[in-house]
């Protein structure tokens, strides 16, 4: 399947530890530079790239990046509102109309943009949640996060674009409103329930492995709903949202995974894996790199399992013989 990569993976790693950056020689890089090094360091390993806006990409830098990227694609436009000190206590689900109408406008112009270069878009509501008990109505925040997806969802639906829903436990609030795959679904069926058809969920790893969501069986869910939009690759600790490299844990899971997405075909009508990192003092060019030829070796794993024996033993719900099939593949 081809490939893409979030522009955030080369930036200085800010932490609240060290708010200037683990690398803070790329603090002062522009996008197009950014993008520069990546497609110079990874070549044909990445299709595509993934940007936030207006932070990463707008009109104002657009013919740098379309430049830099070399004939390589914009695969998605992700809505860049966790970004903007002005929504600290929500955008979307602000209950100040002024700022909810600026978090609309952005995500508006967001989504125009994404029709105008042929990209997708990615709503992750980061910023839309609390951070205490008592601190906000929960049903009057949760309808404003539904009708503010809802109108990105109808502008982009009018380009014939798709919006993929990202969800995640915490951080930056401390409760996310969309905070797992469940909640994810709950505002995708509302939105169909007014007949708007064009949002998927976008599977961020890292943000399911953190709710003890198992990978493979929810892409394979998600599948069977023809929900299953974009996947958001990399793996971690479970504690926190690390985004290390892809097979540095989980690994299993992970294959799990590899096996399900060819089962289900995906890749099949054009969806890619995205590669969400965040090499916090790693090469970051190189860190990506790993990730791209570590995934292919999983991949290559999960093609060489004898599927037709898997599938007998998966009947008997025999998992010894189903593991005798998975490290015969891994060359045991």
């Amino acid at each position: 399947m081809k490939t893409s990569l979030g522009i955030w993976a080369l930036g200085p790693m800010v932490t609240r530890f060290v708010p200037g950056g683990y690398q803070p020689e790329h603090a002062g890089e522009s996008t197009a530079v950014k993008i520069a090094r990546a497609v110079e360091g990874l070549g044909d390993l990445m299709d595509d790239y993934e940007f936030h806006y207006p932070n990463e990409l707008s009109h104002d830098n657009l013919d740098d990046v379309r430049a830099a990227l070399d004939g390589h694609g914009i695969y998605t436009i992700c809505s860049g509102l966790h970004l903007d000190p002005r929504f600290g206590k929500g955008g979307l689900t602000s209950l100040d109309d002024k700022v909810r109408a600026e978090a609309l406008r952005l995500n508006r112009e967001a989504a125009e943009l994404a029709a105008e270069v042929g990209a997708q878009m990615v709503i992750w509501p980061g910023g839309e949640g609390f951070n205490y008990p008592f601190q906000v109505p929960y049903a009057e925040v949760w309808a404003r996060l539904i009708d503010g997806i809802a109108d990105a969802a109808q502008v982009l639906d009018g380009h014939g674009r798709l919006l993929f829903l990202e969800h995640k436990n915490s951080e930056p609030a401390m409760k996310v409103l969309m905070r797992n795959v469940g909640m994810a679904l709950h505002v995708i069926h509302t939105l169909r329930a007014r007949g708007i058809t064009n949002v998927k969920v976008n599977m961020d790893w890292q943000h399911l492995i953190m709710n003890g969501e198992h990978l493979p069986e929810y892409a394979a869910l998600l599948a069977a709903e023809g929900l299953l939009g974009h996947q958001h690759a990399n793996s971690g600790w479970g504690t926190f949202d690390d985004d290390n490299m892809v097979g540095a844990t989980a690994f299993m899971e992970t294959l799990e995974l590899a096996l399900e997405l060819r089962r289900v075909g995906y890749g099949e009508n054009g969806e890619r894996l995205g590669f969400d990192l965040y090499p916090y003092t790693e090469d970051q060019v190189g860190a990506v790199r790993r990730s791209v030829l570590q995934w292919r070796f999983i991949e290559s794993v999960a093609a060489r399992i004898d599927e037709t024996e898997l599938r007998r033993a998966q009947q008997a719900k025999d998992a010894v013989r189903a593991y005798e099939l998975v490290y015969a593949a891994l060359g045991a």
